[in-house]
């Protein structure tokens, strides 16, 4: 699907440096920080809520 991105000219240009380091396009660079970026933040929650549960473990065993 074609999708048209407003970008400031910063982050335009770091887009095309980090895409030719790593000789990709600027597009799959795109895709990939995206993925990068969904995938850390599912963890992150994943994490937190393992906190929650082990830290509330006795009230949540008594609203069981």
């Amino acid at each position: 699907m074609a999708r048209t991105l407003r970008l400031s000219d910063e982050v335009e240009r770091t887009v095309a440096t980090l895409a030719a380091a790593e000789d990709i396009s600027q597009n799959e660079l795109i895709s990939r920080a995206v993925q990068d970026y969904a995938a850390k933040r599912s963890s992150v929650r994943d994490a937190l809520l393992a906190e929650i549960v082990a830290e509330d473990a006795a009230i949540l065993d008594r609203l069981a």
